[in-house]
């Protein structure tokens, strides 16, 4: 029987690609005194571009734009602090997630939250979501000193949580870190699909994350057809 769930948070449970986009512009309209000699549209889209949908940190991102755009009076720094502060304020969710977390929380599921990223930044957008106290565990890849798709991590969650890996399953959109790293890890993969990956060898896919409740009852199902026979 299913006992806990884990999911990935960007991309899986933040619909980081909305959240990037709304604060983007946002930044770009309270700093229009250092960027303004840029079109919003076009600082907006090279943004998106070099932070690689979050795969490049925002120092590297920042550094470049400075330089590309001719950028004055506005250090990489200062940009960097400033997307710290307030890319809380734009984190949007993907439909359904308060349901579908409370759904679990019903049926007595343990949930668990591993994350690669900087431990306060991702801290801060759990909480913005408002689903923190729905969580008994939390990973974020900085504070624990590993990264997906190493297997510790999840490893470690688990112990957290007091469950076997085969009673465990983990939900994320990233066909590597999240469904093969889980997989290696004894657990049962869901592939939230995602517009940037073709596909993923994972044990269920979904599209929607009212789909999760779903798949564990099929996996619940057949553990009692086995029990039977």
């Amino acid at each position: 029987m299913i006992k806990a769930v884990l999911f990935d948070l960007d991309g899986t449970l933040l619909n980081r690609d909305a959240s990037v986009v709304s604060f983007i512009h946002d930044q770009y309209r309270r700093l229009e005194r250092f960027l303004g000699h840029i079109p919003e549209q076009l600082y907006a889209e090279r943004f998106i571009e070099l932070d690689r949908r979050g795969y490049v940190w925002k120092d590297k991102v920042y550094a470049q734009l400075i330089q590309e755009f001719e950028i004055k009076h506005a250090t990489m720094e200062f940009l960097l602090v400033d997307y710290l502060a307030h890319f809380q304020f734009h984190c949007v969710p993907f439909d359904g997630l308060q349901a579908m977390l409370a759904g679990l929380k019903d049926q007595g599921m343990k949930l668990g939250i591993i994350s690669n990223g900087k431990g306060r930044f991702q801290m801060d957008n759990i909480e913005a979501l408002g689903i923190k106290g729905l969580f008994d565990i939390i990973m974020i890849s900085e504070s624990e000193g590993l990264r997906k798709p190493d297997p510790g991590i999840f490893m470690r969650a688990m112990t957290g949580l007091a469950v076997k890996p085969a009673q465990s399953l983990f939900v994320g959109d990233h066909p590597l870190t999240d469904v093969e790293a889980a997989k290696n890890s004894g657990m049962i993969a869901v592939w939230k699909k995602d517009a940037g990956w073709d596909q993923a060898e994972a044990d269920y896919s979904i599209v929607e994350l009212d789909e999760v409740e779903r798949v564990i009852e099929r996996l619940n199902q057949v553990c009692w057809l086995k029990k039977e026979r």
